[in-house]
């Protein structure tokens, strides 16, 4: 059974987002859903959360396909220890649990090469859960939510070795929603893994983000909750941390940010309330501060 978004009193008069952090569903988070029987224990304790909002977005941290996993049960810090891929089921559980746009662009979308990023685009389309991002796919998608257009807009670091080339596409491509879009919101992934705060090289990327036309920054790929800050009036999120992840070997790495962004369909201000996570050894995430095992 579909579950639905449940719609709060703000409805009439904001559309309510919510925007997490890393999602990877290979290794252990792939063994307890296993276990379980059913994708869907991994976010039982928070899945009221995500459905309390009218949309979540995220970043999908590789690959939807049939191939069998080379990571599990490999040694932390063995090369295939870091290939993903996630079972197709992973999909539907997504739409189920409200998380219907994606972010791919990311440094493990490719860790099955092309045909990983065609069978993901597949299985997403399938299950109706929209994506930007992809490597040799759009850079951007556009959402219209009762009323508001809304556009996602990715920036990945690691696509390429032309730096430069991939900030101007950002950039040219925040320009051209401008007309197009209510509101822009730039995916970043970039950064240095378990890196506390940002370079001085993103904090003068955002601004530039922000000069062309984005509204928020999103921030993902460090693993760890960064700072945010403000720059004329807008919200840059450096890192928002972990969200669905099999990494407990720090604190830093258990927590997790989620955003949630209150957008008036009158007058697209926003407005801003922020919930911590928590990631359990049993691959379970809470909301921070709750008991688990």
């Amino acid at each position: 059974m579909s579950r639905k978004p449940i719609f709060n009193i703000h409805e009439k008069k904001y559309v309510q987002l919510l925007f997490v952090g890393d999602l990877m569903f290979d290794r252990g988070i792939r063994y307890y859903a296993g276990k379980s029987g059913e994708n869907e224990f991994i976010f039982n304790k928070i899945s009221s959360t995500l459905l309390a909002s009218d949309l979540v977005v995220a970043n999908l941290e590789g690959p939807i396909t049939d191939s069998k996993s080379v990571s599990s049960g490999t040694v932390p810090g063995s090369k295939d220890n870091y290939s993903f891929t996630f079972d197709s089921s992973v999909a539907k559980t997504l739409f189920r649990e409200n998380i219907r746009v994606v972010d791919l662009g990311n440094n493990h979308i490719l860790n099955f090469g092309g045909a990983g990023v065609t069978s993901t685009e597949k299985y997403l389309d399938n299950a109706s859960v929209g994506y930007f991002g992809a490597p040799g796919g759009e850079k951007s998608i556009i959402k219209n939510i009762n009323g508001v257009n809304i556009a996602f807009v990715s920036y990945n670091e690691f696509l390429s070795s032309d730096i430069a080339l991939e900030q101007s596409a950002a950039i040219n491509e925040i320009k051209k929603l401008k007309s197009e879009a209510d509101i822009t919101v730039v995916f970043s992934h970039w950064g240095v893994e378990y890196a506390l705060s940002q370079t001085e090289a993103q904090k003068a990327l955002a601004r530039q983000f922000i000069d062309a036309g984005a509204d928020l920054i999103i921030g993902s790929h460090p693993h760890v909750i960064e700072p945010m800050e403000a720059y004329n009036g807008k919200r840059i999120y450096y890192s928002l941390g972990n969200f669905i992840f099999d990494q407990y070997f720090s604190e830093d790495v258990r927590k997790g940010l989620g955003v949630i962004v209150m957008i008036d369909k009158n007058t697209k201000q926003l407005e801003f309330k922020e919930k911590g996570f928590y990631l359990y050894s049993n691959g379970q995430t809470r909301l921070a501060g709750e008991p688990g095992n």
